[in-house]
């Protein structure tokens, strides 16, 4: 991707990563951690969504960034849906999982906008 050297200097991998941050935080703080596996689940989806942003820009071509994206998508997703878990089940705060899910928005809409600018760049090309 021209003009960005590293994935860390990614807007979309920089908010994956404080989604990290933010919903390992919770998650010692409040009964999720009572329920492993949510938790775990949880977890891992927020880490995938990052590690692939990552990996997507390691391969270094666009239709492969493309299709990590994809999948970072998803994994966005699926918190998303975890997050709704969390809180019918208790673990969450109403409050506490909007301020996630506000958080996971955000990366999809990054993640949203940075596949149109790459999918700009490739029909330019073409």
């Amino acid at each position: 991707m021209a003009g960005v050297g590293r994935f860390e200097d990614l807007r979309v991998w920089q908010i994956a990563r404080a989604l990290v941050a933010q919903s390992h935080h919770v998650t010692r703080k409040c009964r999720i951690r009572e329920d492993a596996e949510l938790r775990t689940q949880l977890h891992r989806a927020t880490v995938s969504m990052m590690s692939n942003i990552a990996e997507g820009f390691g391969r270094g071509n666009d239709g492969d960034f493309l299709r990590f994206l994809d999948i970072a998508r998803a994994s966005a997703v699926e918190v998303q849906s975890l997050l709704y878990v969390c809180e019918d089940l208790g673990y969450l705060s109403p409050e506490t999982r909007g301020q996630l899910h506000r958080q996971a928005a955000r990366c999809l809409a990054a993640i949203a906008g940075l596949q149109n600018y790459l999918r700009e760049v490739r029909r330019r090309r073409e």
